[in-house]
């Protein structure tokens, strides 16, 4: 992990531990200087010490998520039972297998096979081939995670552009915004909707009907933006393309099947996959057919596959969790829920959500004011945490009388879509420039990214604005 850090980009650590230290201060003062009760303070500046401490020091991040909650223990602000409760277990046990079934479809070849198939009824047109992958970004987010998507979507497009000579930044930049927009669609999607699902009891069907259907809309928008804006890069692939037509009498990318292994076993872990899917999918059903709490099934689908897939594979289980699960974002997902939890405790959260429902004086402008706030701050910061800093700002508002349905939506569409702003606002971003700056030693831009990411940024923030408003009549009351 250290690489991570060195590889981040000139660094200087005495003037950022100052910055780090100073910005921590400066906070607890202004807090305590507002009124603020001491725990209340010291909650807060944790918070946002472990923030600024995760932009400044993103390779320490997780030492750094560990010495704040040192800090709150050592104070008393937080206590042990606290802490187990507000470190969200439920929601790290539900990745946890997630990640599990998605080692598996690794293995079996699915992802491979599905790009080839995709590939295949493009037939090779390059503004379909950008269509498609971006639909494909989309939908394979919102089935697994937004990380696992786009590993594989960057793969075998660096694959087709070094096979027809054409530059990869577009394609990638594409898939990558394509990427968050479709993880706001389900809750599978990002670690966002998981949080949100679990903290707002919203269901599979809620994201469905409520979050789905806007991100189709806000996907097509993309995929016209980008359309446009990558014009002469699609007429310079659509030319290579012809040219290598010309050049033989076969194209690579023929046999989809050649990427599987075995294909019984193929068919096997597809079936577990769906079998998972289907369950979460009817989680809330089913837990009012059983009486069960709610998320109890939510949370019983994804180990139930999870458990699937090592009694199947049980010579390769240990390496599913070993090797498949990234334990060092959960880790730090652990701490940050914890010290998030902390600011409901003590109750800094029910200030905060006091002043801003005093600002925005109706819904529609706290919805609003919500999403832009999660939009604008998503594009530098990475998103899930400062999702997980609001979502207890969110929740307070259900104590002041004020129906929080659309402030969920608000949320979501806010984290997902500002992501995309800059290289920095998600962890799909992240991971597939890394791979772009590996394969094909390119450093990107921060400016070269900033435009189209503004440009896609902000017009699916502002749809998101629009049919939130407009649907806050017809929402329910919970």
């Amino acid at each position: 992990m250290a690489d991570e850090y060195e590889g981040s980009g000139n660094v200087n650590i005495k003037r950022d531990a100052v910055i780090l230290v100073g910005f921590t201060l400066m906070i607890a003062i202004l807090l305590d200087y507002a009124g603020l009760k001491q725990n209340q303070v010291i909650a807060s500046s944790i918070l946002a010490a472990t923030v600024v401490g995760t932009l400044l020091f993103w390779g320490f991040r997780v030492a750094i998520a560990f010495i704040g909650i040192v800090t709150l223990l050592l104070t008393k602000t937080l206590d042990i039972p606290h802490l187990i409760e507000f470190a969200s277990l439920e929601v790290i046990l539900f990745l946890v297998g997630m990640m599990t079934v998605v080692g598996m479809l690794k293995e079996v070849g699915f992802f491979r096979w599905l790009m080839i198939k995709i590939i295949k009824i493009t037939k090779f047109e390059a503004h379909l081939l950008l269509i498609v992958f971006c639909i494909l970004s989309a939908f394979l987010a919102m089935a697994i995670d937004e990380v696992t998507s786009i590993i594989f979507i960057t793969a075998v497009l660096l694959e087709i552009t070094d096979y027809f000579d054409v530059n990869p930044v577009p394609y990638v930049i594409s898939c990558v915004l394509a990427t968050n927009i479709g993880s706001s669609g389900t809750v599978l999607g990002n670690p966002i909707g998981i949080l949100i699902a679990m903290r707002g009891d919203l269901s599979f069907e809620d994201f469905i009907i409520w979050a789905f259907p806007v991100a189709m809309v806000s996907l097509i928008a993309t995929i016209g933006i980008l359309l446009f804006w990558y014009r002469n890069d699609i007429n310079l692939f659509k030319s290579r393309i012809r040219l290598k037509l010309r050049s033989t009498d076969k194209l690579a990318f023929q046999n989809e099947w050649e990427f599987v292994p075995d294909k019984r076993e193929f068919k096997i872990g597809v079936g577990i996959f769906v079998f998972t899917i289907i369950l979460i999918a009817m989680h809330r059903r089913l837990e009012t057919a059983f009486d069960l709490p709610s998320n109890t099934l939510l949370l019983v689908s994804s180990l139930v596959g999870a458990s699937l897939v090592m009694l199947w594979k049980r010579n390769k289980a240990r390496d599913y969790i070993e090797k498949d699960v990234d334990w060092w974002t959960l880790v730090f997902f652990m701490m940050l829920f914890a010290k998030v939890g902390t600011l409901k405790f003590t109750g800094a959260t029910d200030v905060l959500a006091h002043t801003v429902a005093n600002v925005a004086g109706s819904l529609p402008l706290l919805t609003t004011i919500i999403l832009w706030l999660a939009s604008l701050g998503s594009s530098v910061l990475d998103n899930v945490v400062l999702v997980a800093a609001l979502i207890p700002v969110v929740d307070s508002f259900n104590n002041l009388g004020i129906q929080t349905f659309s402030l969920w939506w608000a949320l979501l569409f806010g984290g997902c879509y500002g992501g995309n702003i800059t290289m920095i606002g998600s962890t799909a971003n992240i991971v597939a420039l890394g791979i772009l700056e590996k394969r094909k030693k390119y450093r990107m831009s921060f400016m070269k990214w900033l435009w189209i990411g503004l440009a896609v940024g902000g017009i699916s923030t502002l749809i998101a604005n629009l049919i939130l408003i407009f649907l806050i009549p017809y929402m329910p009351i919970r």
